[in-house]
């Protein structure tokens, strides 16, 4: 079985564009505005709702946002881009008959976002573990746990893929053979590790 995150592996993360948007919306400084930003991320990916997701980040830098609407806009925006390449290769992957698995951190906002419009390859998967739906983010191990009963196997017989240390870190204290995301040609030949539908 091979799990993979979605950001910074199938997904493409925030492009310093997009970033910039956001900064400039915020109207705060963006070294200060991405602290509070992530400091805050952790609650949004495990359900929070968007407006107090940005309730938090407001009050954790000590000012109010003057248009909420456009920084979710801008923000949902920033978080939908794929890698062609790794698109491939999940529909390559499963031609080949290889039992696929997500795990990822990801707000509720976002999960529609995908699901219309990246149901071709998502439907590859034989199971969708999304923080937001199980109420536990990466580097939890209860989501590392969740994700393998979803997929129906041990977490000793998958092979994860995730871009951050820490939740590939977690992964392995949480039993699975997990490796930090470098390239598409990276999970083409660990693949060939992997029992057939397992």
């Amino acid at each position: 079985m091979i799990v993979f995150d979605l950001y910074g592996v199938i997904a493409r993360t925030q492009s310093p564009e997009a970033r910039q948007q956001i900064v400039d919306l915020a109207g705060v400084a963006g070294e200060r505005f991405w602290e509070a930003y992530w400091a805050c991320r952790p609650a949004y990916d495990a359900g929070q709702d968007s407006a107090a997701y940005w309730g938090a980040v407001a009050d954790r830098l000590g000012t109010r946002f003057a248009d909420v609407p456009a920084l979710i806009a801008a923000d949902l925006d920033s978080w939908c881009q794929v890698d062609a390449d790794m698109v491939a290769v999940v529909h390559e992957l499963a031609d080949q008959g290889h039992r696929l698995g997500l795990l990822s951190n990801i707000i509720e906002d976002l999960v529609p976002v995908w699901e219309s419009g990246h149901g071709d390859w998502l439907g590859r998967f034989a199971a969708l573990t999304f923080s937001c739906r199980i109420g536990v983010a990466k580097p939890s191990r209860r989501a590392y746990e969740i994700c393998a009963e979803n997929v129906g196997v041990r977490p000793q017989d998958i092979l994860f893929f995730d871009d951050n240390e820490a939740n590939v870190v977690a992964a392995r204290e949480a039993g699975m053979a997990a490796q930090v995301f470098e390239s598409a040609q990276q999970v083409r030949a660990l693949s060939r590790t992997v029992t057939l539908g397992r």
